[in-house]
């Protein structure tokens, strides 16, 4: 019963490069500027975790990798070949495996592409952020849009699978400036967007402005609504519904990494800062790994291991987190799936009245929360597990 629940929610990869030419004032990512990476030690690094993890889980068939970050397209294309090539060596992989890696749209990162999908990867995700050259610049963005077209062109000659990032309610942007900028990204066709609100995080640049006041023209919350609103009402319009709340895609296109963190799957976690979810045996367990990039390289090589914690996931907090994450999706939450999970410790709590103010609906196991009611989710959430 547990390898068949396990296996629906799927297994998948995580791996984290925490490089970057700059630190972004908005993100809380565990990411790091170095002015020198030792490439070959670090991809041995690599390459020794893969083999721990790879003999604890043995007999799983592998769905996806997502190479993440920092920024992942810093990483020489031989690099990640040798990583997908001892993936490879290490477990069955599926069918539709697929391979993500993150990239910023910088001329010379984008050239890259090429040795990239030769290494395996079939499917990028690139930051754009924003379609505005005086945005970006705000953004500590180290490219412009001409950059991020040139890159998006590459991509659709190099990768079958693509993907683009915006995020929206920016300093002193208005309803219609996102629209706008949305319209234009949608007229260049992808088939695949990930559309966040900017989210101000402690411990960022940006967190620190905004505390001593000094982040001006944020937009409110009702315009912050509106942007929400439009952006669904838009991508919808074009073919690309939200399958999750900030993820939008045409029906064949959507993340199948991302899906098993959403669908309560397994998956591993390789890297400075990366966690993952793994089933071993009978009991399910959260692990974590040192953030610090030299502690967690030399461990690694000192030790055998870059994990820092491992921890049993009792079955209520399984049945908690898998709630929390499925309600993202489109699909909903499969509540048979739930009480198998969870051994029926999770009990879901005003679900009627959460139907009758059309909140949430229920079709016979699955519960759903409306896409337009998803911007409410949290206050959904507090009521369904109060």
């Amino acid at each position: 019963m547990t390898s068949d629940r396990l296996r629906s929610g799927g297994f998948g990869l995580y791996i984290h490069w925490p490089f970057c030419q700059a630190k972004c004032p908005y993100c809380d990512f565990n990411s790091h500027v170095w002015q020198h990476i030792d490439q070959s030690r670090w991809t041995k690094a690599y390459l020794s975790e893969l083999d721990r993890v790879a003999a604890e889980t043995p007999d799983r068939v592998l769905n996806s990798v997502f190479f993440g970050g920092g920024t992942p397209s810093l990483m020489e294309p031989e690099t990640v070949d040798q990583i997908l090539s001892r993936i490879r060596a290490n477990w069955p992989i599926a069918n539709d495996f697929e391979v993500t890696l993150e990239a910023n749209p910088t001329s010379v990162e984008a050239q890259r592409f090429a040795g990239y999908r030769q290494a395996g990867v079939n499917r990028v995700s690139m930051g754009f952020q924003a379609l505005n050259d005086n945005d970006l610049k705000a953004l500590g963005r180290l490219h412009n849009v001409s950059d991020a077209l040139k890159a998006y062109e590459i991509a659709q000659e190099v990768f079958d699978r693509f993907s683009f990032d915006l995020i929206y309610a920016r300093q002193n942007q208005t309803v219609t400036d996102w629209e706008k900028e949305l319209r234009q990204a949608l007229a260049m066709g992808p088939t695949h967007l990930s559309l966040y609100q900017l989210t101000i995080e402690e411990g960022t640049a940006f967190g620190d402005r905004f505390a001593r006041g000094l982040l001006r023209g944020l937009p409110d919350e009702e315009v912050a609504a509106k942007m929400y609103e439009i952006t669904q009402a838009l991508t919808v319009e074009a073919g690309l519904p939200a399958y999750e709340i900030s993820n939008h895609a045409r029906a064949n296109d959507v993340s199948l990494h991302n899906l098993i963190y959403w669908r309560g799957g397994d998956y591993l976690g390789i890297g400075p800062g990366a966690h993952g979810r793994v089933s071993i045996g009978k009991d399910r367990f959260a692990t974590d790994t040192e953030l610090a990039p030299q502690v967690w390289l030399q461990q690694v090589e000192t030790l055998g291991s870059g994990e820092k914690s491992r921890d049993v996931i009792t079955k209520y907090d399984q049945g908690l987190e898998y709630v929390m994450m499925s309600l993202r999706l489109a699909e909903g939450c499969d509540l048979d799936r739930l009480a198998e999970i969870s051994s029926n410790q999770v009990k879901l709590n005003n679900i009627n009245k959460l139907e009758s103010l059309s909140l949430i609906s229920r079709e016979n196991s699955t519960l759903r929360v409306p896409t337009d009611k998803r911007i409410l989710l949290n206050s959904i959430l507090a009521e369904l597990v109060a």
